[in-house]
């Protein structure tokens, strides 16, 4: 879900994160490969378009709302953002209109990155939009006796905001 709340043990969130650095090495090879047959204006435009429209108006809404919920309009903007498939669509179409080129490992780069060293993948609905950590995977990590992660990215851990919680449910219990 997000690095404060992968809903994996550590260890299998840390397996996910290592395929990506793997892609992300491949990419960042192929980059100082052809480095100077890369065109850097587009290389630029393609690396921080996916931010500029995918990343930053869901930030800067996280950060304005101060504990209200935001738009799922800006986790959807992620997400696509985000995607292989999106992204691979956009590597195809630049690749028929205007040719391939090195300037397209950027993308791959970009995305690999996000995963392999961020720990950034898409994000749910039902967390907020920049990680916090969550009591119910704290638990999760309790009852597996395994150690919580450190807070993410934030002056403190604070609570839990930007989004709209599932009403409390009571236990389920089984019937005898």
């Amino acid at each position: 879900m997000d690095q404060a709340n992968p809903f994996e043990t550590p260890r299998t969130y840390s397996l996910h994160r290592a395929e990506y650095l793997v892609g992300f090495a491949v990419s960042t090879g192929l980059i100082i490969a052809h480095w100077s047959e890369i065109r850097w204006w587009p290389a630029i435009g393609l690396f921080l378009y996916i931010d500029l429209i995918g990343y930053i108006p869901g930030a800067i809404a996280f950060k304005r709302a101060k504990g209200r919920p935001i738009h799922k309009a800006y986790y959807v903007l992620y997400n696509v953002m985000h995607s292989l498939i999106t992204q691979g669509a956009v590597v195809a179409l630049w690749c028929w209109l205007i040719g391939p080129e090195w300037a397209l490992l950027v993308i791959p780069f970009h995305l690999f990155g996000d995963r392999g060293l961020f720990g950034n993948f898409m994000k749910s609905f039902a967390l907020p939009f920049e990680p916090v950590r969550q009591e119910g995977y704290l638990r999760l990590l309790d009852d597996l006796g395994l150690a919580h992660p450190k807070p993410v990215g934030h002056s403190g851990d604070p609570v839990p905001v930007g989004h709209l919680p599932a009403g409390r449910r009571e236990p389920h219990r089984a019937v005898r």
